[in-house]
């Protein structure tokens, strides 16, 4: 039977005396606004606190207030959210800030009853935001705190498996700071991000005397996760091709699905030995004398890898297009949102990767 932490004041008091000391200077938590505090957690989603700094406050500076968001044409949110990947939590945040708009009169809920039917905000979002913004005593259990506590209380369910995720809930209301429940969740969250990470430095913890784990010498078999399924690796060709104008040939993808609604050159799933013109020619009906090679890489979703490799190529004469896609020239292509894939080919040819 798991055991819960016997002196919850001292350790209260070790980690949030630890929180307020060493946290790290980050702009959404300069301030207590609902909104922004949203904004922050979705976007550290799946995404690196130091990528997302400058992606947030461009962000707020475009988008100040949830009306500005709500408002928001999809084109010019697609473009503030481009790189940052994951684009339906862009969708998702503002679909959920039209919610809060329409429905509760411009003003976040709250309660987890209430902020959790908003699109987009599961049980960690909701908790993060009412603690920091709204001072309640709510869990926020995400990947970091589950290491914490794992190891904390030796607490070895796999943590792959959705009804994991309860113990841990269960774990943060009993030993929550009500008094405190913003520095209390962030700092474990903080904690988990700068000493108690996969490969731990526990004579650094501020909590070290109360982690069961440490004291048996097991901190890094902690937490216990099971490794996903192999990911499906794709071979994937893209096509840069510029016509006799200096315009560039993209399209947009299907409303629904990976990268939905974001910009992108011809692409096609790469079969065989089949040369670039061979695939250009029999999939997209373009002739093209010759291609140059401009840039090889791996993306990885979550899913699953494309292996890219990408072509660069002119077409002189006035030749039909294939269907859904038109020229731009690059001051267009440049304000269309792309995905990162294409992101990285277009800095590559912008830095003369096609010349």
């Amino acid at each position: 039977m798991m055991q819960i932490i016997a002196k919850k004041d001292e350790f209260r008091e070790s980690l949030l005396s630890w929180y307020r000391r060493e946290k790290r200077d980050l702009p959404w938590r300069r301030t207590s606004n609902p909104y922004y505090i949203w904004v922050s957690e979705v976007m550290l989603q799946q995404t690196r606190v130091e990528t997302v700094i400058p992606y947030y406050e461009r962000f707020i500076e475009n988008f100040p207030t949830m009306e500005a968001l709500a408002n928001a044409d999809e084109n010019d949110l697609l473009k503030m959210w481009e790189g940052l990947g994951y684009y339906s939590r862009a969708r998702n945040l503002q679909a959920g800030v039209r919610e809060v708009m329409s429905n509760y009169g411009g003003e976040v809920p709250a309660n987890r009853t209430e902020i959790s039917t908003l699109k987009g905000v599961g049980p960690y979002t909701a908790g993060a935001v009412l603690s920091i913004a709204y001072g309640v005593p709510e869990h926020a259990v995400d990947g970091n705190v589950m290491r914490v506590v794992s190891r904390l209380l030796l607490i070895e369910d796999d943590i792959a498996i959705p009804r994991t995720k309860k113990i841990f809930e269960t774990v943060i209301m009993d030993l929550i700071d009500k008094e405190d429940p913003s520095s209390f969740n962030q700092g474990l969250m903080e904690l988990g991000a700068t000493i108690c990470t996969p490969k731990p430095r526990c004579l650094l913890c501020p909590v070290m005397d109360f982690c069961l784990a440490f004291q048996e010498g097991r901190q890094e078999e902690l937490p216990v996760k099971t490794k996903k399924t192999k990911m499906e690796i794709i071979p994937v060709a893209s096509f840069a091709i510029r016509n006799a104008q200096e315009e560039w040939l993209l399209r947009q993808r299907p409303a629904k699905g990976l990268l939905a609604g974001l910009w992108e050159f011809p692409m096609v799933e790469r079969v065989g030995v089949e040369s670039p013109q061979d695939m250009a020619l029999q999939h997209f009906g373009i002739e093209l004398k010759e291609t140059v090679d401009i840039l090889s890489f791996k993306h990885i979703f979550s899913h699953l890898t494309w292996e890219m490799k990408s072509f660069g190529a002119r077409i002189e004469k006035a030749a039909p297009i294939p269907e859904g896609y038109r020229f731009f020239t690059e001051d267009e292509v440049e304000a269309l949102p792309k995905p990162v894939p294409v992101l990285k080919i277009w800095d590559e040819i912008k830095r003369g990767g096609t010349k």
